[in-house]
């Protein structure tokens, strides 16, 4: 980022100009408005300009980029190193993970860029216990002015129906590795699948903390406690109580956009629903010949691939998914089931429908209106699920807009009393989050503000020299001056998702540290801060230092750190 600067007049000027109801249509058209402005004003000529709303409009800010398209590797450690420990660790500290890659710009003539007038000196040293701490970077998304019953609703159908349905695939997909990880031919396919499931498994503990997080009364009863103060000191509670009434409006269709929306994640079954649904509806509609049979196609291709075990096994799951889901007084998966079990049901649909069956495919697919009064039991559940799904969704895109307009309000209220002494949401634009270097207590004991290689070392050991702990050979014969140089250091700045391969300074703009995690606790961080455990973790500079003079022997570059 090249230049930034507060816009709120000029947006708030452009929206005056803009006709209409519809505020979020004349905010996004005045925003637009000032980029074009500012794009040919001096010294902002050539920039990628973006306007950021925050504080849901109450403040606008300007950003200018410039964007280097030639950006060449220098050096980075192995993914062992890199992400050490795998999934076991992350989001976990004492922690040690190299977690650092160094780049180098070029610029449109080719030459290494010149940064000498503009750049941030490396600091070998670290940053001390107690040492104030700035991170610079691009935080993604925070929820902190969600009002209480949104967090409510976040907490008793949002996450806790992802958190289940991120477990499963997980389970599913852990049986299946086991399956094939010994088998040569398979090698790649294991490799694939186990990197899906350390995917899965970082965002199943991204979800599990914020909804610890959200179940937790201390942390759950200050957004209480904040939004009441709000409430009192505002002296209007409107828009608190109707998105109360909203989003009770909405809990009955929880169940349904959570778990029917169709998603490879959830099996080719409920896509092969949709799309039934769609051709059925297309019939009735009488739509054009050839539109339909496009249709068909489709739905046969996708067919073809739908009666494999592993498709079947993940019906089982989405079914078992949904019994927990739906609320005891809606007959919807009663219907279609009557007295069967999970297993029984879906043993009839994989055994019984003519639709994941070729040849009786073809055929019912020959006449559309036999196809309308089929009874397949794949078509039955299309159905009764697939409109379900579609009035959930209505409901939703009938409301949101609503709501929208009242969180704006919310957070207005919110800002007439506390200003900007809160932060606003994370935007993915550039901020500056202070901190301190500082240790916490955990389980029963406290984490120190940083660790040294040596622990990185026990590690190795202690787990057998297996993985995702085990370390490249040319790590295994280790200097004293390595094991004993510091590794991962915490501190109590206030970042999120996006914040990871941020710069950590001291107060004399050295670079003493690289943002890569925070620790299970700052996992509630997005929807609340906690300074007592909330914990960003980073890359040491001494650590950088270390593994570049005495591991990979990158003299020029551990020269060209120190400046010399």
């Amino acid at each position: 980022m090249i230049k930034a600067i507060d816009v709120t007049d000029d947006v708030n000027t452009a929206i005056k100009s803009f006709m209409g109801d519809n505020m979020e249509e004349k905010r996004t058209k005045a925003m637009k408005q000032v980029e074009d402005l500012y794009a040919s004003k001096e010294g902002w000529e050539g920039l990628r300009l973006q306007t950021v709303s925050f504080y849901s409009g109450v403040k606008y800010s300007i950003y200018g980029y410039k964007r280097f398209d030639d950006i060449r590797l220098v050096c980075m450690p192995e993914n062992s190193i890199g992400f050490y420990g795998g999934d076991p660790d992350n989001f976990t500290y004492p922690r040690y993970n190299l977690d650092f890659t160094f780049w180098r710009a070029y610029d449109e003539s080719g030459n290494p860029l010149n940064t000498a007038d503009n750049y941030l000196k490396f600091n070998p040293a670290g940053a001390e216990e107690g040492e104030a701490v700035f991170v610079v970077g691009n935080p993604g998304r925070t929820e902190r002015y969600r009002t209480a019953s949104q967090l409510a609703y976040d907490r008793d159908h949002r996450y806790n129906g992802t958190l289940e349905m991120l477990t499963n695939r997980i389970n599913l997909m852990q049986e299946e590795y086991a399956e094939i990880k010994d088998v040569p031919e398979k090698q790649q396919e294991a490799q694939e699948l186990l990197g899906r499931i350390t995917n899965f498994a970082n965002g199943q503990k991204a979800y599990r903390g914020i909804l610890g997080g959200l179940r937790n009364p201390d942390l759950y009863g200050r957004k209480v406690a904040m939004e009441n103060l709000i409430k009192e000191k505002s002296g209007n509670t409107e828009s608190w109580d109707k998105i109360d009434e909203m989003y009770k409006e909405l809990t009955p269709h929880a169940w349904a956009v959570n778990n029917l929306g169709p998603s490879p994640i959830k099996g080719n079954i409920l896509s092969l629903m949709h799309e039934l649904h769609g051709l059925e509806s297309m019939i009735k509609a009488e739509a054009p010949a050839d539109e339909i049979t496009a249709k068909k196609d489709a739905i046969k291709e996708m067919a073809s691939t739908a009666g494999t075990m592993k498709e079947k096994k993940l019906f089982t799951v989405l079914l078992s998914e949904l019994s927990k889901a739906i609320p005891s007084d809606n007959m919807a998966l009663s219907s279609l089931m009557g007295n069967k079990s999970i297993s029984s049901y879906v043993d009839m649909i994989f055994n019984g429908s003519q639709i994941l069956a070729n040849d009786d495919l073809a055929k019912l697919f020959k006449k559309d209106k036999k196809l309308l009064k089929s009874d397949d039991p794949l078509l039955k559940a299309a159905r009764t699920l697939v409109p379900r799904y579609q009035t959930a969704v209505e409901k939703y895109q009938l409301l949101s807009p609503q709501i929208k307009v009242l969180e704006t309000d919310v957070v207005n209220k919110a800002f007439d009393v506390f200003g900007d002494a809160l932060p606003p949401d994370a935007t993915f634009t550039l901020r500056i989050s202070d901190g301190i270097v500082k240790n916490y207590e955990y389980n029963g004991t406290v984490a120190p503000y940083k660790t040294t290689f040596f622990g990185l070392y026990d590690r190795h050991y202690s787990h057998g020299e297996k993985y995702p702990w085990n370390l490249p050979e040319k790590w295994l014969n280790p200097s004293m001056e390595l094991l004993m140089s510091p590794v991962n250091i915490v501190s109590t700045n206030d970042i999120i998702g996006g914040n990871s391969g941020s710069p950590m300074i001291n107060k004399n703009r050295e670079a003493v540290g690289l943002i890569f995690d925070g620790n299970i606790e700052s996992l509630p961080g997005n929807f609340i801060f906690d300074e007592e455990s909330n914990r960003t973790v980073s890359v040491h500079a001494g650590g950088i230092h270390a593994a570049l003079k005495y591991v990979y022997k990158a003299d020029r570059l551990v020269k060209e750190l120190e400046g010399k």
